[in-house]
């Protein structure tokens, strides 16, 4: 089968040490380019990874007619406009999380999806990790009676005022840099939409991001309550919590490519967990796993693991989570 050809707008941490060498293990995934508005950086970059293209800007990138696809890792306000002008090239483009800084802007990436005839889909790599699909395939299964609660944390800590991350204007801020992963999964899990959002956010006095905010999710059938934060100890772990067992994740969403990650099995009938089962996954690289899957949906012009539709339900809840916190 063909590989997809892909090029990278912008030398973002997280594509070059991350999605990029991920990629690059891919059967289905030519990692061809890399843009920046820094020439040298670019130049750089292509040397440090291997790629056979740098460009000193993002319109070159978009003009090469040898790429097929785009990974648009760029800071959380440039998501749509690059999306969009990627699309009107022809490109596929796969889009980091979130997909916009609103359902509203969101939106408008169906629009250009549909009008250019291209595949776009959101980079929620934890969605498509075997401990994922595992705990998806055990909750609906039954193994822990009926889903109640979920309940989670993420955190790290960070206060450079010169990090995307931390400036507010762009898209910075807890919820939705890493608060976007207990909502998409517990979604995923709850197999609904939420019908009421609770948010309580605590905000850096200096810098104006959201750095740390706690939210309850209410599903038909439960609850998924978590907090998350950008200055709190680096930490994240998922509970997942059935009428008669429970289900564990060491690991939920920084799952490292080279070391094995382990799910906790609980039946429930001892406080002191005598009777947790161990399950470990073995070692593999989530963002190979998701270039795979985004190829595949290229060449076989299948469905994309996250859609673009998914992704607008998940910002219209990180919208309501900053609502409910406002008032």
């Amino acid at each position: 089968m063909p590989k997809v050809r892909w090029g990278v707008l912008g030398a973002a941490k997280i594509a070059l040490d991350k999605v990029i060498p991920g990629m690059q293990k891919s059967e289905l995934c030519d990692v061809v380019a890399i843009a920046s508005r820094d020439s040298d950086k670019a130049e750089r970059a292509a040397e440090k990874l291997g790629l056979r293209k740098a460009y000193a800007s993002y319109e070159a990138l978009l003009a090469d007619p040898d790429i097929d696809a785009i990974y648009n890792p760029l800071p959380n306000h440039l998501h749509v406009p690059w999306s969009i002008r990627a699309a009107e090239a022809g490109k596929h483009v796969l889009c980091e999380k979130p997909i916009a800084l609103s359902a509203t802007e969101a939106r408008l990436l169906i629009e250009a999806r549909d009008k250019a005839g291209v595949k776009i889909g959101e980079a929620f790599m934890a969605r498509t990790h075997p401990q994922w699909l595992r705990a998806r395939d055990l909750v609906r299964s039954g193994s822990i009676g009926e889903l109640r609660a979920i309940v989670g944390t993420f955190s790290y800590f960070n206060v450079d005022p010169k990090n995307i991350r931390n400036k507010a204007d762009i898209g910075g801020g807890a919820l939705m840099d890493i608060g976007c992963y207990p909502i998409t999964l517990s979604r995923m899990l709850f197999g609904a939409e939420p019908v009421r959002v609770m948010g309580a956010i605590q905000r850096d006095p200096a810098m104006g991001t959201d750095r740390l905010t706690s939210v309850v999710l209410e599903y038909a059938a439960g609850h998924c309550v978590f907090t998350c934060s950008t200055q709190l100890v680096p930490y994240q772990r998922m509970q997942i919590l059935g009428t008669t067992g429970r289900i564990e994740l060491e690991i939920p969403f920084n799952a490292p490519p080279d070391t094995p990650v382990r799910m906790l099995l609980d039946d429930g009938k001892n406080l002191y967990g005598a009777n947790i089962q161990v399950e470990e996954f073995a070692v593999c690289d989530q963002y190979t796993i998701q270039g795979d899957l985004f190829a595949r949906a290229i060449l076989e012009d299948g469905a994309v693991p996250v859609s673009l539709e998914d992704a607008v339900k998940n910002m219209e809840v990180i919208d309501a989570v900053f609502r409910s916190a406002a008032s």
